[in-house]
């Protein structure tokens, strides 16, 4: 018979048993959440106000521009220019120059091939010695006959020699005479033979016809060179070059702007080339017609005074003057809208925003230009000024501006 199981032994191991946690209670998560919101109010609270203000742009202007009735675009061109090419066809075989080289007129910059223009030349010169020396020959044949007929004429008088010897002289000299005159028709005809001669060898070359530039050159040593370019790879113009000294600006005005301009009137040129430079002209002459296509009128601009820096074809753009302008109301000057210069502890200032920032800089006020007015401080070209700013407004205050 099977003895019965022990059950005291049996027990229960508490160690094991999982450790039962308790939730935090209520008022504690709701005592870190009023903590937190009444930090953030603190924090608003004490935050920098940022205020809403007009902003405008610090500009540089020029005084002349208040003067402007009209403004234009054209293009810097040259009133002489001249592409160079010969007269003659042949093989370049001399260049003297290459762009941007200054030739005087008259002067040979280039030369073709000319070896049998130049022995034809030296033929015709031949020729006219020739001529010469037969002229001489008749002269002498000539002074020889006429002494012989007045020897003939004494002799007849006295009865030495016949009336036929005193024919026979007559007729010689009057064959020396006319001997004489066909020598000269002969050196005549030489001389112009050797001149026809000398200029097909100029003709070889290529000379500046004006005091200029060479803009570009369209040939080298070597190529074929014809005045009109018919035949295959040959080049016409050589060189092309202009007059610096009359270099002026084209630029269209509108047919419906016409009354605002006149010849004679003054004109300030701006080159994109030369932005900070402004150069005076005056309007030199209008062209007596109206560009149908786009109803302007060309109008040129000379300069008062040429700047070598200038070259032709440079982008200008041109304001129309009323009235005459001073190299001194040429020079640029730092100018913002008058609504933004405010008097703070009795001294103009205007309030500057910078990173978001708007700092109060003196400033000494100057002449009005428009609705600008000249400020002289410590403002630069290109920041924002605050436009009427608010009495409060004062230096350190945070600030955006308005549509931001």
């Amino acid at each position: 018979m099977t003895q019965p199981a022990d059950l005291s032994k049996l027990t229960i191991d508490r160690s094991l048993a999982p450790v039962r946690r308790r939730r935090p209670r209520r008022w504690v998560v709701l005592g870190v959440l009023a903590v937190a919101a009444v930090a953030a109010g603190a924090w608003m609270v004490a935050r920098p106000r940022v205020v809403d203000v007009q902003t405008v742009a610090v500009v540089t202007s020029f005084p002349s521009q208040q003067y402007a009735v009209l403004n234009a675009t054209g293009y810097v061109v040259a009133q002489r220019k001249a592409a160079i090419a010969s007269k003659a066809t042949g093989r370049l075989d001399w260049l003297g120059v290459a762009e941007g080289s200054r030739v005087k007129a008259g002067e040979v910059i280039a030369r073709l091939d000319n070896r049998d223009v130049v022995a034809q030349s030296q033929a015709a010169d031949a020729n006219v010695g020739a001529a010469r020396a037969a002229l001489a020959q008749t002269l002498a044949e000539e002074r020889d006959a006429l002494a012989q007929h007045r020897r003939n004429l004494d002799l007849v008088a006295k009865g030495f020699v016949s009336q036929s010897a005193l024919d026979s002289s007559m007729a010689r000299a009057d064959r020396a005479v006319a001997g004489v005159a066909s020598a000269r028709a002969a050196l005549a005809a030489a001389e112009a033979n050797a001149r026809n001669a000398a200029v097909a060898v100029d003709y070889t070359m290529i000379r500046a016809p004006f005091d200029g530039v060479i803009l570009s050159k369209s040939a080298n040593v070597g190529d074929m060179v014809t005045p009109f370019s018919s035949a295959t790879d040959s080049k016409g113009a050589v060189v092309t070059m202009a007059d610096m000294d009359t270099l002026e600006v084209e630029a269209d005005v509108s047919e419906s702007s016409l009354s605002k301009v006149r010849v004679g009137q003054p004109a300030e040129i701006v080159l994109d080339a030369l932005p900070d430079t402004r150069f005076l002209g005056h309007i030199s002459r209008m062209v007596p017609t109206v560009d149908r296509a786009k109803a302007t009128v060309m109008t040129k601009v000379r300069f008062d005074r040429i700047d070598p820096r200038v070259l032709p074809e440079m982008s200008a753009k041109v304001s129309f003057l009323s009235q005459e302008v001073t190299p001194e109301q040429q020079k640029p000057l730092t100018a913002v809208s008058a609504d933004a210069v405010v008097v703070r502890d009795g001294a103009n200032v205007v309030l500057v925003v910078r990173d978001g920032v708007a700092t109060a800089v003196p400033v000494t006020t100057g002449a009005r230009l428009g609705d600008l007015v000249a400020v002289d401080g410590a403002v630069k070209s290109g920041e924002k000024a605050v436009l009427k700013p608010a009495a409060g407004l004062v230096t350190g205050a945070r600030v955006r501006a308005a549509g931001k």
